[in-house]
């Protein structure tokens, strides 16, 4: 078998049976809604009651109209294939839920990032105010030279006048 080439078309093949197509998507929603279903105390009250009817149908009816006896194979078979298809439903499930945990942790990392820089740069601009205003001249400080200065010119007045 020669390798391929990425210059020439691939090859068609064709199947003897057309493949399954199904949407990946719709598929794993429906997945986790089987799977919060499975974890719920609603689900649990349906299968012992199931079960239990199950069980006592096949204990007490009649002979001919049993379709389980005792030992119930035919119950466990049906427990084990419940159970057969509801494991990989919920890892599935799972794995979506995962990835949109993986999602979360990722935008909520970034924003924390972002927090964080906004938080510095705010941090930056309120010390270059502080600085900013070391170097303004206040009400009180103008007040004071102010006095200064008009004790001076009375001071200068007075020995004019003399």
């Amino acid at each position: 078998m020669s390798p391929s080439r990425l210059d020439q078309p691939r090859e068609i093949r064709r199947a003897v049976l057309p493949r399954p197509h199904y949407d990946p998507e719709s598929f794993g929603r429906l997945s986790e809604r089987i799977a919060r279903f499975l974890g719920t105390a609603r689900f649990l009250v349906y299968m012992t009651v199931f079960v239990a009817v199950w069980i006592l149908w096949n204990l007490l009816v009649p002979a001919p109209l049993k379709f389980d006896p005792y030992p119930f194979i035919f119950l466990t078979l049906m427990l084990s294939l419940q159970a057969s298809y509801a494991a990989p439903l919920i890892l599935l499930a799972q794995n979506r839920q995962d990835d949109r945990d993986r999602v979360q942790y990722e935008q909520d990392r970034a924003r924390g990032e972002r927090n964080i820089a906004d938080t510095e740069y705010l941090t930056r601009e309120v010390a270059a105010l502080r600085l900013a205003l070391n170097e303004v001249a206040t009400r009180d400080f103008l007040r004071s030279e102010l006095q200064a200065m008009l004790k001076e010119l009375e001071a200068g007045r007075q020995k004019d006048i003399r």
